[in-house]
């Protein structure tokens, strides 16, 4: 009777991240979601809906690269430890993800300035730059389109260090 125990012990300490997964990653996440809603703090809703945010989006990384997380023996438990910082109120790591990265990603996009750089014409011309770049730039479209590319992005860069100076929750 003794070793019937200690093998099923076994088996569950072997199989913790299979059981703990689901419990961790979806049960209580559920049962929180739905004490949360019936509350009238919105903490707590913002916790949960941040958790869900964070949770949709570690689902689409492991499905998207499947392949290559087969390999990664220690996946499982390097999930289950995330969850759990996620999940668990007392470390609140979803909130703080979502502050810390998600949040400021998408109230100030980046923009993009793509810049016209030549092409190389064989191996031996002069290798391309910004200098070139810009010169090829105010030589198609003039010095008052390059200032005023260069005014919009300042302008950009500003705004985002107002914006990281004087958050607005």
């Amino acid at each position: 009777m003794g070793s019937g125990a200690g093998n099923f012990l076994k088996v569950l300490l072997k199989n913790c991240d299979v059981l703990a997964g689901p419990v961790v990653s979806l049960v209580y996440p559920l049962y929180a979601s739905v004490r949360a809603i019936e509350t009238k703090s919105a903490t707590d809703d913002r916790q949960w809906l941040t958790y869900w945010i964070l949770y949709s989006m570690i689902t689409l990384f492991e499905l998207t690269f499947a392949k290559l997380i087969e390999w990664i023996p220690i996946w499982s438990y390097t999930k289950l430890t995330l969850t759990c910082w996620l999940v668990i109120p007392y470390f609140s790591g979803a909130a703080y993800v979502y502050e810390h990265y998600v949040r400021p990603f998408f109230l100030n996009p980046q923009t993009i300035n793509v810049w016209y750089v030549p092409r190389k014409k064989d191996v031996l011309s002069k290798p391309d730059d910004v200098q070139t770049a810009a010169e090829k730039y105010i030589e198609e479209n003039g010095t008052e389109a390059f200032e005023k590319l260069i005014h919009r992005s300042d302008k950009s860069q500003m705004s985002g260090i107002f914006d990281d100076e004087h958050k607005y929750y």
